[in-house]
C-alpha cells in the first residue's frame, strides 16, 4: 500500500468514532429509508463491462429474512465459515446479513482457505450451514477419493457397501420414501466421512454460482450429503432459488425463494424459457446508468435474467443454459456451451476445464485444460499433474507426470484417449455442425492468478478469448 495513512489496526479504527457523540450517530440512523440504497456489489464482468448494483436497506433484510425462513435457520443453526470474496453476493447475504437477521455466528477462514486450509477450518467451526462453490465441492471429491483409493480388504467392501445405500436411500427421500433400516446401519460410517471434512454438524450443504457436476453431486449423496443448489443474479441479491434438507433434488436449484415469483418467457415444446425473477429481492438499479436500469427491470419489476431454464411438476427449477453462452454454427444452429463442456469433462476425466469456441466460425473447437497441481501460496497453476491425472495416465501405460511431457512431447497415449473422448461427444450431437471438429491443449488451466476465472470460478470468456488468441487462431488456419 502506497500511503499508510489510510491503514488503520482494528483498536485504530475503532477509536475514529470516540470523538463522535451518540446524538450524531443516532441521527444518522434515523435518517436513513428503507427504500435507500444501502449496499453497492458489482457483477463479475463475465458478459461485458461490471456493473455496480444498487440494493436498499429492504432488500437486504427481506431476503434474509426469506432465506432465513426457507432454510429453517435460528441463531442456534447458522454458524458459518467465510471463505469468499465478500464481493461475491451470495457470500455476503449467507455470511453477513443472513446470520445478522437471525442473531448467528460467522466464523472468517484463514486467507489461503482456497489453497487448501479450508477443510482444517471447517473441522474447527464444524458449521451447521456450508455455502460452497462447484471447485470446492469438486475439490473435496478429489480429496475423499483419493483417501478412498487407499482402502483394502473389508475397509474397502464396507465403504463400497456404504455409498451404493447411500445413493439408493438418499434417492428414495427425493421422492418422499421412508428411510429403510439399512441406512442406520450405515450412518456411522456416514458420520465418520462428514467428520473428516468438517461437516459433521451441518444439516444445509449448498452449492452456488455455477452448475454443479453431476459426478460430484451423485458422490456426495451417496455419502449422504445432499448439496442444494441454490440460484439467483447479482441483481436479486444472489438468490433466487434455494434447497433445502426436505426441498431437495439432484442438480435442481431448488424452489423459488418464499413471496418470489417466477416465470418462464418464450417457453419452448420442452418448457424451456428465460428465466424471469420477481420479488422484494430485486434490485434498485444500477448506479448512474438509467438506460440500463430501465432496460433491466419492466413497469411491473420483472427481471430477466439471461438464463434458461424448466420447471418440474412440484415446483423445482432446473437452469438449462444461458441465453449469452450460445454459440451459432455456419447453419444458423444454436450449440449450448456448458452442456457440451460438462460432458467432455465427464468424458475424459484428465481435463479440468474446457471451453468450446467457434461462433459464426467454420466449425466448433475446444480448449482444454489438464487437471493441474495448483501453488498453495499463489494460486498459479504448476506443470505438475494431480495425482488424479496421473494416475489417468498411469492407466492408459504412460507415465507423464507434467503438462510439458504430454503437450511438448505430444505423448500418444494421452492424445489418443482424448481424442476417443471427443468422438463420445461428438456421438452425442445432434448433427454434423455440432461436432468438435479440433481442440487444443493449453499449458496452465484457467485460474483466477491467471485472470480467466471471476471470484466465483465463472469463465470469462471473452478474456480467455483475447488471452488466448493466437491458439485459437491456428485452429482455423
Amino acid at each position: 500500500v502506497e500511503n499508510s495513512n489510510y491503514l488503520y489496526s482494528w483498536d485504530d479504527f475503532m477509536e475514529l468514532g470516540g470523538s463522535i457523540p451518540d446524538t450524531q450517530l443516532e441521527q444518522v440512523i434515523q435518517s436513513q429509508k428503507a427504500n435507500q440504497c444501502a449496499m453497492l456489489i458489482y457483477t463479475s464482468g463475465t458478459t461485458g463491462m461490471p456493473k455496480g448494483v444498487m440494493l436498499s436497506h429492504d432488500n437486504i433484510t427481506w431476503t434474509a429474512g426469506a432465506v432465513a425462513k426457507d432454510l429453517k435457520l435460528t441463531e442456534k443453526h447458522a454458524m458459518v465459515a467465510s471463505y469468499l470474496p465478500l464481493s461475491h453476493i451470495a457470500a455476503q447475504m449467507m455470511d453477513i446479513w443472513v446470520p445478522i437477521k437471525i442473531g448467528a455466528l460467522t466464523y472468517f477462514a484463514q486467507p489461503d482457505a482456497l489453497k487448501g486450509t479450508l477443510i482444517n477450518t471447517l473441522k474447527e467451526v464444524k458449521p451447521t450451514v456450508f455455502l460452497g462453490v462447484p471447485r470446492i465441492w469438486e475439490k473435496m471429491h478429489v480429496e475423499v477419493k483419493e483417501n478412498s483409493a487407499k482402502f483394502t480388504g473389508w475397509k474397502k467392501k464396507v465403504f463400497v457397501w456404504v455409498r451404493n445405500t447411500g445413493f439408493k436411500i438418499n434417492s428414495k427421500k427425493m421422492l418422499g420414501k421412508n428411510t429403510p433400516m439399512s441406512y442406520r446401519m450405515a450412518k456411522t460410517v456416514f458420520s465418520k466421512g462428514k467428520m473428516s471434512l468438517g461437516l459433521d454438524h451441518c444439516h444445509s450443504f449448498i452449492s452456488g454460482a455455477v452448475p454443479l457436476n453431476r459426478e460430484t453431486a451423485e458422490f456426495f449423496l451417496s455419502l449422504d450429503i445432499p448439496i442444494g443448489e441454490l440460484y439467483g443474479l447479482s441483481e436479486s441479491l444472489g438468490l433466487h432459488t434455494i434447497s433445502n434438507q426436505n426441498n431437495y433434488r439432484l442438480l435442481s436449484c431448488g424452489k423459488i425463494l418464499t413471496g418470489c415469483k417466477n416465470i418462464l418467457f418464450q417457453q419452448n415444446k420442452d418448457g424451456i424459457g428465460e428465466i424471469c425473477l420477481w420479488g422484494g429481492h430485486i434490485f434498485m438499479g444500477y448506479l448512474e446508468s438509467e438506460t440500463e436500469t430501465t432496460e433491466a427491470i419492466d413497469e411491473e419489476g420483472w427481471l430477466p435474467s439471461g438464463d434458461l431454464g424448466q420447471l418440474d411438476s412440484l415446483g423445482f427449477l432446473y437452469v438449462t443454459g444461458r441465453i449469452k453462452e450460445i454459440l451459432i454454427t455456419p447453419g444458423g444452429e444454436n450449440v449450448p456451451l456448458i452442456p457440451t463442456e460438462t460432458l467432455i469433462k465427464k468424458k475424459i476425466p484428465i481435463i479440468s476445464n474446457a471451453m468450446l469456441v467457434g461462433d459464426k466460425l467454420k466449425f466448433l473447437s475446444m480448449l482444454l485444460m489438464l487437471k493441474y497441481d495448483i501453488n498453495q501460496m499463489s494460486g498459479e497453476p504448476l506443470d505438475k499433474l494431480t495425482l488424479e491425472a496421473i494416475n489417468f495416465c498411469q492407466g492408459l501405460g504412460s507415465w507423464a507426470s507434467t503438462v510439458t511431457e504430454i503437450v511438448k512431447q505430444q505423448d500418444s497415449l494421452v492424445y489418443k484417449a482424448i481424442q476417443e473422448g471427443i468422438n463420445a461427444v461428438n456421438q452425442e450431437a445432434t448433427s454434423n455442425e455440432q461436432k468438435i471438429q479440433k481442440w487444443v491443449i493449453l499449458e496452465k488451466d484457467f485460474s483466477m492468478y491467471g485472470g480467466e476465472l471471476g471470484p466465483t470460478v465463472k469463465l470469462k470468456r471473452h478474456f480467455i478469448a483475447q488471452k488466448y488468441k493466437k491458439q485459437i487462431d491456428r485452429m482455423y488456419h
